[in-house]
């Protein structure tokens, strides 16, 4: 197991370090904190999803550029999935502090699962962003410091609910190509004392699709390689680019329908989470039954352990806010090696996948940090 390394080593870090590199003192921020970065007058943030510091270092034929840079590496925080990561980035909070616990919660008091990516409830209901993820952003916090942050992403995700929990407070620049989002980058960056990120998605669907180490994922690896590449040469005097990832991946070996299984349903009310990381919540005085169950079942194949456990293990960071708590399984199944617990009747595109990610193998866990400066 690789715990996150929250307190210096994970993406809850890099926002603060970030604006600290603008100028902008972070009061949370401890001034022994292992993550430094020397000072810019603006900086770039080039987000590439599932992007894994393992995975970048097996393929550095297809990566030239980004191999040849000096490279740090962080942890994604757990799960290691895109929502946590990016209110990880977007509030500067480790997930036990921001919320986002995991892609699908239980809404506590409901019986209903919340799709954090897709922001979806059942029944068409709706979410408030501020009600889920009240914390104030980082970008919020930078504009107030008279940072300019923007954000470059293709215009699908402009008004969802997750860009407004976790990136309130930026100017979205919608830019659906490569060409596009690296011209509105030099673009931004021309401005005096900007916070630009920029995200590339298509290198995480081709892992999901095709596996990471695929010919489609290696060819998406090329696209992100040529783009950080031409980023890096439209940098201005005084400025920096930095290049991370939300998480990294594995490939499935094994795959459990948990559903085909009954003594893994027998008192559960709700599945959650994903196939590396499950949120299992259980029916009223069901928990010790189902953490037994799971934890027989999955024995070495994946860790399993009840919310409290995990909560006291340091998995969400060093406190869960108590309104949080409630948002974690009861029992909390999260796979090692190359399994995926799976339920397709819940999940069905999901089922379908080669590569998964939320675990806490390295694998999964590690994330790079490079950086370029003109």
């Amino acid at each position: 197991m690789l715990l996150p390394g929250y307190g210096g080593g994970s993406l809850a870090d890099l926002p603060g370090a970030l604006l600290a590199a603008l100028g902008v003192p972070e009061p949370a921020r401890p001034e022994n904190a292992r993550l430094t970065l020397a000072p810019a007058d603006s900086v770039c943030l080039f987000l590439v999803d599932g992007l894994g510091a393992d995975l970048l270092r097996a393929h550095p034929e297809a990566a030239p550029f980004l191999s040849s840079l000096t490279a740090r590496t962080l942890t994604a925080g757990f799960p290691a999935t895109t929502v946590t990561s990016l209110c990880s980035l977007g509030t500067g909070m480790t997930p036990g502090e921001h919320g986002m616990l995991g892609l699908t919660l239980a809404v506590p008091g409901t019986g209903h699962l919340f799709n954090c990516l897709r922001w979806s409830l059942p029944g068409g209901q709706s979410m408030d962003p501020e009600q889920w993820q009240p914390a104030k952003t980082v970008y919020q916090r930078a504009a107030e410091a008279g940072v300019r942050p923007s954000y470059v992403a293709p215009a699908e995700f402009e008004n969802t609910g997750l860009t407004r929990a976790v990136y309130r407070g930026v100017r979205y620049l919608a830019a659906d190509t490569v060409d596009d989002r690296i011209a509105r980058v030099h673009e931004a960056l021309r401005e005096p004392h900007a916070h630009v990120t920029v995200y590339y998605g298509d290198l995480d669907a081709a892992g999901h699709m095709t596996g990471w180490g695929s010919d489609e994922w290696l060819h998406q690896l090329a696209v992100v390689d040529d783009m950080a590449a031409r980023l890096a040469e439209g940098l201005p005097s005084g400025s920096a680019l930095y290049v991370t990832a939300d998480h990294g991946m594995v490939n499935a070996t094994e795959k459990v329908d948990a559903e085909q299984v009954p003594e893994l349903m027998e008192g559960v009310a709700l599945l959650g989470g994903e196939a590396r990381a499950r949120h299992v919540y259980t029916e009223p005085g069901a928990a010790r039954h189902v953490l037994e169950a799971w934890a027989e079942t999955f024995h070495g194949k994946a860790w399993v352990v009840s919310r409290q456990e995990a909560v006291d293990s340091g998995w969400f960071g060093p406190r869960v806010r108590e309104e949080w708590l409630e948002r974690i399984g009861d029992v909390v199944a999260v796979p090692y090696d190359g399994l995926a617990i799976i339920a397709p009747s819940r999940h069905r595109i999901e089922a379908l996948f080669t590569g998964y990610h939320g675990s806490m193998t390295a694998a999964e866990q590690n994330v790079p940090l490079l950086e370029v400066r003109p």
